[in-house]
């Protein structure tokens, strides 16, 4: 048996450190760059590291915010809202997008980014990203505590109603995600990873371990 030395806390008394663990713990997380529109018609762009997938039929992808900002006020105003994927050439751009602009500031022009009509929603992608999905907003959560008492963090699920993929990422139908060269938030104060294809490696699943039907229609 392998004896370690581990840092005990519990999460409510605090956790005696320099900086907050939990984010680096569940890490490297893909980064919900999320655009949205107001009910006034003015766009909104910006990252969340708290944002995955969670059902194959329908889709539905999520978005976590701590505190009600604009993306979480603009999605429930319209109901709609735009993941875009961020890769390595589009952090400097991501990162920029922020910046706490005032309300009903355009983060696409203020990153230099190209704002592409969304084909069933009323929500722009990033033309620059190399793929994205349009989604409907099917529920907005607000979170509690054990105690039941509500918490200033909002969950946003959206089911995926269009997909945008870059076709060179398309191999014999399969989407190849390390040729994307995507990033993904690491934890820390401001630390990211790189997908990189030498970085990928196969494992064959046990038999039976994955039921195919459930991964979606085909």
């Amino acid at each position: 048996m392998i004896t370690r030395d581990f840092h005990y806390y519990e999460p409510s008394k605090g956790h005696g450190l320099s900086h907050n663990p939990l984010n680096a713990l569940i890490a490297p997380r893909p980064i919900g760059w999320i655009s949205t529109r107001d009910a006034q018609g003015r766009v909104n762009l910006a990252p969340y590291s708290f944002f995955n997938a969670f059902n194959y039929d329908p889709p539905i992808i999520g978005f976590s915010s701590i505190t009600w900002k604009d993306s979480v006020q603009n999605a429930s105003e319209t109901r709609e809202f735009v993941w875009n994927l961020v890769t390595r050439e589009l952090g400097d751009q991501m990162n920029q997008t922020a910046t706490p602009l005032a309300h009903g500031e355009d983060e696409f022009s203020f990153a230099g980014l190209t704002a592409m009509p969304g084909r069933v929603v009323n929500v722009p992608r990033v033309g620059e990203s190399r793929a994205a999905m349009e989604c409907k907003v099917i529920d907005i959560v607000q979170f509690r505590n054990t105690d039941g008492e509500k918490v200033n963090s909002w969950l946003v699920l959206g089911e995926v109603v269009a997909v945008h993929i870059d076709k060179l990422l398309l191999k014999d139908g399969v989407y190849q995600t390390a040729q994307a060269y995507p990033i993904l938030r690491s934890g820390g104060l401001n630390d990211y990873v790189q997908v990189l294809p030498e970085n990928v490696f196969q494992v064959s699943r046990p038999a039976g371990a994955s039921d195919t039907a459930a991964h979606g229609k085909e």
